[in-house]
């Protein structure tokens, strides 16, 4: 197999790696493919927004909940596992692991947070960023 790394264009002041795999990335882009990971380890109220434009850290959000800290990390291994496998990204860092009340996993210009019930109550991100655009998740 061939792993060398691809360079594509960062986000400013931010460089991401991506490693081709012999087989066909995916033209999805990489939120959707963050998606369909935590639709199918069930997680719970998943948002998209568009962050282009309102940020320079990030371009999208990813946000849902999990419902105990298993299901939380097992949303965040079936993320990572996907944007691998689809996108040949992995995370530039991976915060809040193994408490799992808040997974922040970040890939440069996407963000994904999976949090417990009680803290995406608490944190609130789409009442904080209200000024981005929420995105129309397409059907399966």
């Amino acid at each position: 197999m061939n792993h060398q790394p691809a360079r594509r264009q960062p986000s400013p002041a931010r460089t991401v790696v991506r490693y081709e795999q012999e087989s066909v990335l995916s033209e999805e882009p990489t939120w959707l493919i963050a998606v369909r990971a935590a639709e199918s380890k069930k997680a719970a109220d998943i948002k998209v927004l568009d962050l282009t434009g309102i940020t320079s850290f990030a371009d999208y959000f990813v946000i849902c909940t999990g419902a105990n800290q298993r299901q939380c990390q097992a949303i965040s291994d079936e993320v990572q596992l996907q944007l691998k496998r689809e996108a040949g990204e992995m995370p530039l860092s991976l915060e809040g692991y193994n408490q799992a009340e808040w997974i922040l996993a970040d890939y440069g210009d996407l963000l994904v947070h999976i949090f417990s019930p009680k803290a995406r109550e608490y944190y609130s991100l789409e009442r904080l960023w209200r000024s981005a655009k929420p995105l129309e998740i397409p059907a399966a």
